[in-house]
């Protein structure tokens, strides 16, 4: 059964692929404004589907006005979880340009590339007054690597350079936002070898680890949305940071508590 899953899940991917990839292209052609972000929701949440990656959402996303949503990051199948979601762009490392595929996908989304260096994050005007400017929302994964999730790792205090004093001379919204591994293959996700089932980090390498996921039932992901806070009121990023970690960790409490 898990190989039959597997491959059914494999041929389904490459089936809405290279369709998917034509429809997004036309679009950008004629807008990259929210409009453009329409389809890749529909899209991802098709791959969601394929997947049996199972989204429950707490709190609402902050949709009426400009935001960048900060969130933790477990695997490469946030990407999904997030876009079924909230319309946005991400941000992301300057390398995942060059990645096979999910290179691709990136650009088709209007990501917005970077160095995690805090020098080349404040010289990177250009993508992100661009981004900021026409009104995106933006998603951050805060902590510059991924984890098992078990924990929120510190996030860097220089990417909320991004809401603090931005190109386009704006004072944005932060929404912190926790992801939480809840289930994997039906089983609770307390134990880090049901994790990694999931999670994708520290030297695991993308086939071996997308080739296990595909032959398991799925996962159970929980998204909760925090109050958002307000840029403008912060003069210190560090201090933004702070309470923003504080805000995701605190998300990862009740899972804790039931393991």
């Amino acid at each position: 059964m898990p190989a039959l899953r597997s491959t059914l899940r494999i041929l389904a991917l490459i089936l809405i692929f290279l369709p998917g990839v034509v429809v997004q292209r036309t679009i950008l052609m004629f807008t990259r404004g929210n409009g453009a972000f329409v389809f890749p929701g529909m899209w991802h949440r098709a791959v969601a589907a394929i997947l049996g990656i199972k989204v429950i959402v707490e709190g609402k996303p902050v949709q009426d006005r400009q935001v960048i949503y900060i969130a933790n990051h477990l695997s490469y199948l946030d990407i999904t979880v997030l876009t079924t979601i909230i319309p946005s762009s991400f941000v992301a490392r300057g390398d995942v340009s060059g990645w096979p595929i999910a290179g691709l996908l990136a650009r088709l989304q209007q990501t917005v590339f970077i160095s995690r260096n805090r020098h080349d994050i404040l010289d990177a005007k250009d993508g992100i007054a661009e981004a900021i400017a026409s009104g995106r929302r933006l998603i951050i994964f805060a902590e510059g690597t991924s984890s098992d999730g078990s924990v929120v790792l510190p996030f860097k205090s220089s990417l909320f350079s991004l809401a603090m004093d931005n190109p386009a001379g704006r004072k944005l919204m932060v929404q912190p936002v926790t992801l939480s591994l809840l289930e994997v293959d039906g089983r609770p996700a307390t134990a880090s070898n049901v994790r990694d089932l999931y999670a994708w980090h520290g030297d695991m390498t993308f086939p071996p680890h997308f080739l296990k996921f595909v032959r398991l039932r799925g996962a159970k992901i929980k998204v909760t949305f925090h109050p958002p806070r307000d840029a403008a009121r912060y003069s210190d990023r560090k201090a933004l940071c702070a309470d923003c970690h504080d805000d995701v960790t605190r998300g990862l409490e009740p899972l804790a508590q039931a393991a």
